[in-house]
Parts: structure tokens; C-alpha cells; sequence
């Protein structure tokens, strides 16, 4: 796939239609024109480049002729708040705080350690500001948390979606499977890909501006991923889930995430459809889904490196995960409200497992076990322990995972919140439209009927013991076992 030779220009007429699709107004309140700044408030989009929400924030800051005050910040009161969600964000900041100057951005990072502490620093930039930007996500409570803001505040407030490569809006109501989004998403595939070259605000903030904003920074100078005393000593002051530890052999940050897929596309992308199914395979797929839950990398750009480096055959396998897959799922919960429930599913999977709800079930454990992993099968064990030591678990094995779990559990209504509060809790990419819809996928969400068994009725089993024929799962086994 070619692209232009030259990226778009950030005030070209692309850029305009791109953001016309992608920028919603949350609030119907006036732009302030007395206002002394554009205020980009970063919360899932957590880079600098190929940003959309940045580029609509500088773009306003331009046509108004004012400075962009760029802030991030991090509360305890997000579900399942713990110093693994906390360390991979807070480094990640440590990042751009370093990069911000040279890029031309005025950046500021705060974290509010107690619960009890400053909850209205958003408020206070706010009310200073001509505009807020900020990120448009349906997941994490984000959506609730950017209206609950967009009704206090007294300027507009607009959220912008850069999660998906094509705009969610682009898809005007909720697909229902990957046949059905995939040929959409084919027609729009090379308009989407298309460069932009992003461009710093032309007014800075000045000096004077910057010392009477109302924010306490939080000191990111001495946060370093390989010397961790002092990011260990701050999440050790914040009143969040010390129960789920740091993963760290995954950094967080572009730069690690530049890296990582540097190296699928220098190894694993070759063969990647012989290797991506084989779950023992620690590179055979590319695990940058931490990095594009939080934003740290942009998911364009990865389409853009994997299509310059692979194979045509080879690329196009992958990308079918990257672009149909993870738009569907954005999709989803962009135009679903109940994502998080069995309400989400068809009438046929509602009817099913309604008819299968006194089958009896062969094993049956509660939350503690699952998370635990102690359960009486080792493949599945050895799945929850990559979750709970790793934040992820390879796309094979969440099928497997997930599945059982609805096996295992007294009801789906169960079953549904033990995968949710799992999911949610242990994993790096965590309370993201990709694994909501992989949950709802194991309760026959995207998928037809199959043949009937007991309890999953006509949604489609995987034998967990059939694994040990289909890859190396004695190898996957030891690699998970301790």
C-alpha cells in the first residue's frame, strides 16, 4: 500500500475532515474568548504524536491565537486503581515530560495520592481556558468522567477519538461482526493510513502563564524505569492496589513500544500466521496492547511499519487483527452502552444460555480460586498466571481462559463479572474496548451458532484438553508455572 510522499499538513483540508468525523462537543456551553489558553486534556491518548485530540487543541490554540497547556492527570478512584496501572502511566508521563519542551509543548502531570486530596485540578485549568480538548473513549469511565467535567465547567468541552485508525463515528451504528465491519474498514484503509505531520502550537506559554497556573506538578525528574526507588516511593504514598505489582519486563513509554514492534517486525512478522497461534511462543505475536490501550503508541503507526516491513501475506493477517478486530471492538462499546453486561448479546446467545441455565456444571469455583489460579486444570491455571505476571494473555489462550470460566461458574451473570473483575484488575490492557468485546466474544458476542453441549448450549466450545494436540501447551504450561 502506497501513501503520499509528503504527510498532510496539520491545517490541511484532510486534517479538518478527519477531525469533523473524530470531534464531538460534550457540553453546549460558548467557547470563552477571554480565555488564556487552549487546555488539551490528556487522558487516553497519552503521546504527542499522531494525536487527534492534539492536533484539534492545537489547531484551536492557533485560530485563536493563544498558548496549549497540556495536563495529565492520575486519581486512586479509577476501578481497580493499583500501582501496576499507576507505575505504567506515571513513566510513561516521566517520558513526555522529558520530551515536551523540545517538541514545543507546555506539559503538566499531576497525581492525587489520597482519595481526600485535590479532586478539582481539572477545574481550575478550566475556568482559566478558552477551550478543553480532550480524548473521546467509551471505556474505563472515561465517557462518565469527561461529562461529569463537561457539566461543571464554564467553556466547551470536546472530546476527540484518536483510539481507532478510522474514526468511530465513520460507523453510524453497531456492527455485529468482523464480516460486517471488515469490507467498511477496506474502503477506508488507505485514507486512514495517511501521514499528518504534527506541528507544536505557534504561541508558547510564557513563563509568567506557567508559574500562576493552578496545578501542584507532580516532580517526574527522578522516575526512572531501571532505577525504580523513587517511582516505587510514590506509588507507595498513592491509596491504590498495592496487591497488583509493577510488571517489570514491560516498559511503558513510545520509545519501549517503538521497540517492541522493531522487533516483531524484524522476527516474529516473517512466519507471523504459522506463529502467532502457538501461545508457548514468547514473540510469536507482537503483546503491544499495553502501549495502545494506554495510547502510548499510536495504532497507525504500527499499521504503517508492519505494511513497509512484511510480506504483503504476512501483513495483511495481522493487520485483519489490528484494523477489523480492534475496530469492531471499538465499535462495540462506542455504540453499545451495555458492554459490560450479557444485555450486549444477541437474542439467540440470551435465549441459549436461558434454555442451559440448571445444566450442571463439571467443576465449579469461586472468585478466589479463578484469580488465584487454582483451579484443577494446569493449562488454565498457567493462563491466569501470565495474566497476574505479565498484564496480558496471548489471544489464543484468552479464548480458553475465558470460556472456562463460563464453564466453571454457577451462572453467565457470574461468569461475566469474575471475567470482567479479572480482566480488569490484573491486566495491562485492562477496561479497553478490545478486552470487553473478547469477553463478550466467549459468550457468543460476533460469533453463530454451534453444535449444543451442556451449559454453553449453541455458543461455540473450545476443548481445553484438545489444546495439547493443537500447540505447545506443556510448553506454555512450564513457562507459567512456578
Amino acid at each position: 500500500m502506497a501513501f503520499d510522499a509528503a504527510p498532510h499538513a496539520l491545517d490541511s483540508r484532510y486534517v479538518h475532515d478527519q477531525l469533523a468525523l473524530r470531534t464531538v462537543a460534550r457540553n453546549d456551553v460558548r467557547l470563552q474568548p477571554e480565555g488564556e489558553y487552549v487546555l488539551y486534556w490528556m487522558q487516553t491518548t497519552q503521546r504527542f504524536e499522531e494525536n487527534w485530540a492534539l492536533r484539534q487543541a492545537t489547531l484551536e490554540a492557533d485560530r485563536l491565537g493563544k498558548p496549549l497547556v497540556v495536563y495529565q492527570g492520575l486519581d486512586p478512584h479509577y476501578e481497580h486503581a493499583s500501582d501496576r496501572v499507576h507505575a505504567f502511566i506515571i513513566a510513561n508521563a516521566a517520558e513526555l515530560a522529558r520530551r515536551a519542551d523540545a517538541l514545543g509543548y507546555t506539559y503538566l502531570f499531576h497525581v492525587r495520592e489520597r482519595r481526600d486530596g485535590d479532586a478539582r485540578v481539572i477545574d481550575r485549568l478550566a475556568r482559566r481556558a478558552a477551550l478543553v480538548v480532550t480524548d473521546a473513549f467509551p471505556t474505563a469511565g472515561v465517557d462518565a468522567r469527561t461529562g461529569r467535567v463537561a457539566a461543571r465547567i464554564g467553556c466547551r468541552l470536546l472530546a476527540v477519538d484518536s483510539h481507532g485508525i478510522a474514526p468511530a463515528a465513520a460507523f453510524t451504528k453497531e456492527e455485529y461482526a468482523a464480516r460486517t465491519i471488515r469490507p467498511k474498514l477496506a474502503k477506508l484503509r488507505a485514507l486512514m493510513l495517511e501521514p499528518v505531520l504534527d506541528v507544536p502550537p505557534r504561541t508558547a506559554v510564557s513563563a509568567s502563564l506557567r508559574a500562576s497556573l493552578e496545578v501542584d506538578v507532580t516532580d517526574l525528574a527522578a522516575i526512572d524505569w531501571d532505577a525504580p526507588a523513587a517511582l516505587d516511593a510514590l506509588l507507595a504514598r498513592c491509596e491504590i492496589d498495592h496487591g497488583v505489582p509493577v510488571v517489570r519486563t514491560v516498559r511503558p513509554g513510545r520509545d519501549a513500544a517503538r521497540a517492541r514492534l522493531d522487533a516483531f517486525c524484524s522476527s516474529a512478522l516473517a512466519d507471523y500466521e504459522e506463529r502467532r497461534g502457538d501461545p508457548a511462543d514468547a514473540e510469536g505475536s507482537s503483546r503491544l496492547s499495553p502501549w495502545l490501550h494506554y495510547g502510548q503508541l499510536s495504532a497507525a503507526e504500527v499499521a504503517r511499519t508492519v505494511l513497509a516491513r512484511g510480506s504483503a501475506a504476512q501483513s495483511e493477517k495481522f493487520l485483519d487483527e489490528l484494523l477489523t478486530w480492534r475496530e469492531l471492538a471499538l465499535n462495540f462499546c462506542t455504540r453499545n452502552p451495555a458492554f459490560r453486561t450479557l444485555d450486549a448479546l444477541p437474542g439467540w446467545t440470551r435465549e441459549n444460555f436461558a434454555r442451559h441455565a440448571d445444566d450442571p456444571r463439571e467443576h465449579l469455583y469461586e472468585l478466589e480460586a479463578f484469580e488465584a489460579a487454582a483451579t484443577h486444570h494446569p493449562l488454565w491455571n498457567a493462563a491466569q498466571r501470565e495474566l497476574r505476571e505479565q498484564g496480558t494473555i496471548h489471544n489464543v489462550m484468552r479464548m480458553y481462559w475465558g470460556k472456562y470460566v463460563i464453564l466453571w461458574s454457577r451462572d453467565v451473570e457470574e461468569a461475566m463479572r469474575i471475567l470482567i473483575h479479572l480482566n480488569n484488575r490484573w491486566g495491562l490492557d485492562g477496561r479497553d474496548p478490545s478486552s470487553h468485546a473478547g469477553i463478550q466474544w466467549c459468550f457468543g458476542k460476533f460469533d453463530r451458532p454451534w453444535t449444543r453441549r451442556p451449559v454453553l448450549g449453541t455458543v461455540r466450545y473450545m476443548s481445553i484438553d484438545l489444546a495439547y494436540k493443537k500447540f505447545d501447551a506443556r510448553g506454555y504450561e512450564r513457562r507459567w508455572t512456578r
